[in-house]
């Protein structure tokens, strides 16, 4: 999707003004207070034509405008500038790093803490691990037209299983196809090992039901990483009480519930969406997400490697009008600080 020039601004001001203040905003407000050089009546045309393209919505008739998700995604994906940090930003990053020299683990908690004083949003850290949870073998199994349960075997004789929830379930013909390719492609793989090439691969072999592939590798990755008994840490959970979009306590209840819950961190620590790896920064936006009590939120994650062997993962959960682009950056700049400790350590843990 292309944009004017003009209409690439309007939008822009939008989306900076409502990240920062939480409240809609008018045309006679641009006007005022961004300088375009353009009447409040073409800012109200050029609005009107971004509502149109599904990328700004109005909350009601009296109200402004604020930014969709398609909008935040668009924003994200076409018109975020990278944004460094503060000087006292990186002296408190790098105070982290002198303090926690000699004891990873504790850094891990330390980090989890710094990475939710500076997002100001809930943060979930992992330890680095060790991937050695191999996949045996999968099964799919029909439940009902709406969900399938998924089988997992380990090669340490472990047996996982969850129902998976589908709009619309494949017949058992359909499910012994793909369990056939899932079998074929990740048989004797990690985690680690369901790189981007496999991911294309089976992407294709699914077809039709490729939609369903995401979801089914999420769940397989907590499952296994959970088998692999990672740490966790988490810190800054009731930051999000701090949001005017979760006035609601029970909106924020269920992040609360899911944030108590080991799989649950794990598998939001799992970035196996199509086209990525495990050291991209990673954005979710709303519905984008595969975990209903995030469909309200935007998660941001990140992974970190320390040797060929070994990852550790990191995140924060928003709501979808968060500083993407300070975050993301507080993102880069902590997964660097953690490859520096390791690297003063000679590498390994």
């Amino acid at each position: 999707m292309d944009l004017t020039e003009r209409k690439f601004k309007i939008l822009e001001a939008i989306v900076n003004d409502y990240i920062h203040t939480a409240e809609p905003i008018g045309s006679r407000t641009i006007a005022k207070k961004y300088g375009l050089g353009i009447s409040s009546a073409t800012i109200r045309n050029e609005m009107s034509d971004l509502e149109d393209l599904g990328l700004i919505s109005q909350l009601h008739t009296s109200s402004g405008r604020v930014p969709s998700q398609k909008g935040y995604r668009f924003y994200v994906d076409r018109m975020m500038r990278e944004q460094p940090l503060t000087g006292e930003e990186s002296l408190f990053l790098q105070g982290m790093i002198i303090q926690n020299i000699n004891q990873v683990e504790f850094m891990m908690q330390e980090t989890a803490k710094a990475l939710a004083r500076l997002t100001r949003c809930p943060a979930i850290v992992s330890e680095p691990y060790l991937k050695k949870t191999k996949i045996r073998h999968l099964q799919l199994v029909p439940v009902d037209e709406r969900a399938v349960l998924l089988v997992l075997i380990t090669d340490t004789k472990a047996v996982k299983n969850q129902v998976v929830n589908l709009p619309d379930a494949p017949s058992y013909d359909t499910l012994a196809r793909l369990t056939q390719t899932l079998n074929k492609h990740l048989e004797g793989k990690s985690v680690r090992e369901i790189d981007r090439p496999c991911i294309d691969a089976l992407l294709e072999a699914f077809g039709k039901q490729a939609h369903m592939l995401m979801p089914l590798l999420g769940i397989i990755a907590g499952m296994i990483q959970a088998e692999d008994d990672v740490r966790v840490f988490t810190s800054g959970v009731k930051n999000i009480l701090a949001f005017p979009e979760f006035s609601d306590r029970s909106k924020a209840d269920a992040i609360f519930q899911a944030l108590e819950e080991r799989e649950s961190l794990i598998s939001l620590l799992a970035p196996l969406s199509a086209g990525t790896s495990y050291e991209d920064i990673e954005i979710i936006i709303g519905d984008e997400n595969d975990f209903d009590w995030l469909k309200d939120c935007s998660l941001v994650r990140a992974g970190y490697s320390i040797d060929n062997q070994s990852t550790g993962y990191i995140a924060i959960i928003g709501p979808t009008r968060m500083d993407y682009a300070h975050n993301l950056s507080v993102l880069t700049g902590i997964s660097q600080n953690i490859r520096q400790v390791i690297q003063a350590l000679g590498g390994s843990v």
